[in-house]
């Protein structure tokens, strides 16, 4: 699972570097654009299981230590991922940014990591968030088992990067704080996904 997300996270820098790097108020539509800045939410956010940090995106998931005879392996028992529309803000400007089910490649750095196992009993915030998840933390012996879980976030006011294609949209609703007619956005096309990460090294020094 490591490499998976080592393999990913490589992927999207690699991916941001062909992206041109704009302050918001001087994106050029419709050129591959990327920009650093502050997540604002669009709406209700998310509220991370374990952590309880609101945010716009999270993945996370329940693994059991599971023996095979000779061997033995991580079986996922639950998983979970969502996202949903937000903000960036840079210095008093905003860019708009709608994933949908597949126009993103979305990287999260590990933001928490907890295990539990026979001699390593389990918090009384862990076991909250499994009996949460319906996931049972005993054997049929009365024996802890082997437990861990994994979280993700994207959060509120974290500063993250985000590469897509510049586009100019009429506001249909006014946005509280903001007093144009107009909204930046960055979006996907057929040839370019929306690119999401908080990496700190995806983050644009002068931007």
């Amino acid at each position: 699972m490591a490499s998976f997300y080592l393999s990913k996270k490589n992927t999207v820098l690699r991916k941001l570097k062909t992206y041109t790097p704009k302050q918001i108020a001087h994106f050029k539509i419709g050129e591959p654009t990327k920009t650093t800045g502050k997540v604002l939410q669009v709406t209700q956010p998310f509220i991370a299981p374990y952590t309880k940090r609101p945010c716009v995106a999270y993945t996370f998931k329940v693994e059991q230590r599971v023996s095979t005879g000779k061997s033995s392996h991580w079986k996922t028992l639950v998983k979970k991922e969502d996202i949903q529309d937000f903000f960036i803000e840079k210095q008093g400007d905003m860019v708009m940014i709608k994933p949908t089910e597949n126009n993103y490649l979305l990287y999260m750095e590990q933001d928490h990591k907890i295990q539990s196992g026979v001699l390593n009993n389990p918090t009384d915030k862990f076991l909250n968030v499994l009996k949460e998840l319906g996931v049972e933390n005993k054997n049929w012996f009365g024996l802890n088992k082997t437990l861990r879980y994994t979280e993700r976030i994207i959060e509120i006011g974290e500063t993250i990067t985000v590469g897509g294609i510049a586009k100019l949209k009429s506001l249909s609703q006014p946005i509280e704080g903001y007093n144009y007619s107009k909204l930046a956005t960055l979006e996907s096309t057929n040839t370019h996904r929306l690119i999401i990460t908080d990496h700190p090294k995806a983050q644009i020094k002068k931007n």
